[in-house]
């Protein structure tokens, strides 16, 4: 399969699989011209980089994760990964129940609840204190039947 077949099939520029050449993440094969050649393997190789770019990895990390890099070295950057994407996960979910408590919010201007000012001061406060960067967990509460940050309706405050 040729650099252009190999780049359409995954919906990327040829110059980003050159790149990635470049940096040792792939090796292609050469035709007699000099001209890459890619098989089924150079897909996977593809498909596990698009995946773990997707993960939030550097390319740089991803180069570690081949082969003939030592095993040690491999589980450590896997390690610091996972913890890396359980703590843009933790700050996602923490966003969408805020939305979705503010969605929730009975008040005209949610941003005028009492609950909601008592969540940015603590986040404030948490970010003061504990050096978090303000990640800290909002308190929880169940409005309309589902988990959300403690946002309620008008008539409970």
């Amino acid at each position: 399969m040729s650099i252009g077949l190999l780049a359409d099939h995954f919906g990327l520029a040829t110059h980003v699989l050159r790149h990635w050449e470049s940096m040792g993440l792939l090796t292609p094969a050469r035709d007699a011209a000099g001209r890459r050649r890619y098989g089924p393997a150079d897909l996977t190789r593809v498909a596990l980089i698009l995946s773990a770019k997707d993960a939030g990895l550097s390319l740089e990390n991803i180069a570690v994760l081949t082969p003939a890099t030592d095993p040690a070295k491999r589980r450590d950057v896997l390690r610091k990964e996972a913890e890396a994407l359980r703590s843009r996960i933790a700050a996602a979910q923490a966003s969408l129940e805020l939305l979705e408590g503010a969605l929730d919010c009975d008040h005209e201007d949610f941003t005028q609840c009492p609950n909601f000012e008592r969540m940015l001061a603590e986040r404030v406060e948490g970010a003061r204190s504990q050096g978090d960067g303000g990640h800290g967990q909002a308190d929880m509460a169940v409005v309309s039947g589902s988990k959300h940050p403690a946002l309620h309706p008008p008539s409970t405050h």
